[in-house]
């Protein structure tokens, strides 16, 4: 029996149905010799310290490093049913085929399996990109033998290990740390998310740090051949320039316009040309996170779940692909696919009608595909009536952009004209739309970045057709203007996220900053990146949950704990540097340069080392939390409750007092939610130093209240008794 093991439900329903015949079991399907079982992403997971003892449950500086080689696996919860049903499986197969996607992480997910269920027996690999029949079927006349593909999976299993040893020993000692400053939350430390937060930090403090500037520009109005229109003076390179162009002196730039100013002009050049733009490319995860909070406000990681919603209503393709490209193939399906979006939505019909679906826009490009193609609707039918609102315009994003590559291209007609004043040069230029195109789609679609190409200070709405070389007239008027350079903008969640595409522009350090675009080489869209599309919503969920960022007016910002936090850190931990260096060494340890133990080696030598450094010098780190009002002993928390933030006290349950949370502080005037309790004259009979409190409970299960007791020197002393036990002795 041949058994092939796909990465998810919807590949392993693919290959069943091209290899014919299939027949539905529980977790498998049946094709006459082959058999085809799925995962659902990662079956296994690394078992967290406890697991190798169970000492190490418990946060100590002592235990650290914590060094957990080898490491050991464990079944992720919720999915021992269907690792049942593939561990079965492996043990009855003669050959195995590992149909995981293409990319590393699908090497290592089902490689990761073979090696737990110890198995030996002969494993090939098919490589699928897409679910195409036609593409299955000529995968499967090439299957290739997995050991080719060793070090792919030893460079995935890298990363996988080196991540969780670097995390879980950081954010221990970093924790561990800043209790002994009085601070109780968690400090979390992680490759991807703490260099997030030094962008947010970085960017903050550029804003902050901006000091007031100004440049000056100049310009002309002209008259010639009858037509009055602007243009704007053009620097020569030996002027008073700043680092952008601009020019910085006040005294030059009025000296130009007082000597152009009722002046002689000459046209000395006009180009006029054609601009073709296609349309952009269907979505990949993250662009669609950004267009979906731009338009709608809709949060990355609520992105991601509609998404898979839709999904799973078979509505949409594969939805955490990071490729925006389709390929040759899907080509093929364009007919059906458009009429299934008119039926699912009508309000495309008009659109759809003016397609061409034999129109080949760039997006199919096979050499552009990557594990996965773009995001774009399925020959699914669905109601749409019945999706939610975030849903539906979710999904008319999808069908949008889909539509608009059945499209002709958007043509302008552009005219530069280049005239002369008194030797002095200025520039206007002039662009008409010929055919809106695929544009007519997007016309209601302000701020996107992708189909605003933005207007220049040299612009005119003045039509300059008419004007040719050589035509003279008269510089009317000349004005120097004096504009305000401008700090950088706050993050949106939107912005963030394109930028965690394009990180390597912050490395000051060239070699490190072309290593890290080497990691995207062949990834169009990315340059440079870190995280992955469906990974980088839920590292700023995680930094807004850590209280590192919050969200003000749409905007993320760094907190103060957060910025505090930063400084403590090594920048080796805050840049993005790291992730470049791991790629480096997950390339070598690919083309097997050097090996797994190598890498880890080096990785546990660095931790180790920041292990020491932290303990011995402490944390730089203050916890300005105000003080309990009602206890007076310890002090609040803001916590994330289900129904937002809220602050709370962090001697609880010992005092049990909590207050709204009013822009990021306690809102102290409202009567607090408290259980102070009564304290009395009875001794703890745990600790014998403090005195016991008598508080009120309600039973969850008989929903009855009762009385309990707690001591007063809580949290040194954590002991509880109900009002019936033994050891309260109370006279």
């Amino acid at each position: 029996m041949r058994l092939f093991i796909a990465e998810k439900h919807e590949v392993g329903q693919a290959i069943a149905k091209t290899l014919g015949n299939p027949r539905r079991k529980d977790g498998y399907y049946t094709c006459g010799n082959d058999v085809v079982t799925w995962c659902a992403g990662h079956m296994l997971e690394l078992c967290p310290p406890e697991d190798y003892d169970e000492a190490l449950r418990k946060w100590t500086l002592e235990s650290l490093p914590i060094i957990n080689i080898p490491w050991k696996y464990r079944v992720i919860e919720g999915r021992g049913k269907q690792f049942g049903v593939i561990a079965n499986l492996i043990k009855q197969a003669d050959e195995i085929v590992n149909a995981g996607d293409t990319d590393a992480e699908g090497q290592l997910l089902v490689d990761e399996i073979l090696e737990y269920c110890k198995n030996r027996k002969a494993v090939k690999r098919i490589l699928i990109n897409d679910n195409n029949e036609k593409l299955i079927r000529r995968a499967l006349g090439n299957l290739r033998e997995n050991s080719e593909f060793f070090g792919l999976y030893q460079s995935a299993l890298a990363r996988m290990v080196g991540d969780k040893l670097y995390g879980f020993n950081l954010t221990r000692l970093y924790t561990l740390k800043g209790r002994e400053k009085g601070f109780n939350g968690i400090l979390s430390v992680g490759r991807v998310q703490t260099p997030i937060l030094g962008l947010v930090v970085a960017r903050d403090r550029a804003i902050a740090d901006h000091r007031k500037t100004y440049y000056f520009t100049v310009k002309g109005q002209f008259s010639i051949q009858g037509l009055n229109f602007p243009a704007l003076f053009r620097a020569p390179e030996d002027s008073p320039l700043d680092e952008k162009g601009r020019i910085e002196s006040e005294v030059y730039a009025q000296r130009i316009a007082s000597a152009c100013k009722g002046q002689p002009a000459k046209v000395i050049s006009v180009d006029k040309k054609i601009k073709q733009e296609a349309a952009p490319l269907p979505y990949d995860l993250l662009e669609l996170q950004v267009d979906a909070s731009r338009k709608f406000g809709v949060k990355a990681d609520k992105t991601l779940k509609i998404t898979q919603e839709l999904r799973e209503k078979k509505l949409i393709t594969y939805n955490r692909s990071d490729c925006r490209y389709l390929n040759d193939e899907n080509h093929q399906d364009a007919p059906e696919v458009l009429a299934t979006i008119v039926g699912n939505a009508p309000l495309f019909a008009p659109f759809v009608k003016k397609s061409d679906p034999s129109r080949k826009s760039r997006a199919f490009n096979n050499a552009n595909v990557t594990a996965h193609h773009a995001i774009i609707p399925t020959q699914g039918r669905g109601d749409i009536s019945s999706l939610t609102e975030d849903q539906r315009n979710i999904y008319l994003l999808i069908c949008r952009a889909y539509i608009a590559q059945f499209w002709p291209l958007k043509e302008s007609r552009v005219i530069i004209v280049n005239l002369e004043v008194e030797g002095y040069q200025f520039r206007a230029v002039n662009t008409q739309i010929i055919s809106p195109g695929w544009s007519a789609l997007y016309k209601n679609d302000k701020g996107n970045q992708e189909i605003e190409s933005g207007k220049s200070d040299d612009s005119t709405t003045v039509e300059l057709s008419q004007l040719s070389k050589g035509y003279e007239g008269f510089c009317t008027d000349c004005q120097s203007e004096k504009k305000e350079t401008l700090p950088p903008k706050a993050y949106t969640e939107a912005t963030l996220l394109k930028d965690l595409k394009q990180v390597a522009k912050y490395i000051k350090n060239s070699e490190i900053a072309k290593l890290l675009r080497d990691k995207d080489k062949g990834k169009k869209g990315e340059s440079g990146g870190i995280g992955t599309p469906s990974t980088r919503d839920s590292f700023i969920v995680k930094l807004k949950e850590r209280d590192f960022i919050e969200e003000k007016r749409k905007l993320l910002v760094s907190t103060k704990l957060g910025r505090e936090f930063h400084d403590a850190l090594p920048a080796t931990a805050t840049a993005p540097d790291m992730t470049a260096l791991w790629h480096q060494q997950q390339k070598d340890i690919q083309e097997g340069r050097i090996n797994l133990d190598t890498f880890l080696a080096g990785l546990v030598k660095t931790v180790t080392e920041e292990v020491i450094k932290v303990r011995e010098m402490g944390l730089p780190i203050k916890d300005n939390s105000p003080n309990c009002p009602i206890c007076k002993v310890t002090k609040l928390r803001r916590i994330k409750g289900k129904n937002g933030f809220f602050w709370g006290c962090i001697g609880y349950p010992s005092c049990e007092a909590s207050f709204p949370d009013k822009r990021g502080k306690p809102n102290l005037e409202p009567k607090p939610k408290a259980n102070a309790g009564d304290t009395t004259d009875h001794a703890c009979p745990e600790c014998e130093n403090g005195n016991l409190i008598k508080r009120r409970g309600k039973s969850k299960k008989t929903k009855k209240f009762y009385n309990w007791y707690g001591c007063d020197q809580y949290p040194t002393c954590k002991a509880s008794f109900f009002e019936n036990d033994a050891k309260l002795k109370f006279g």
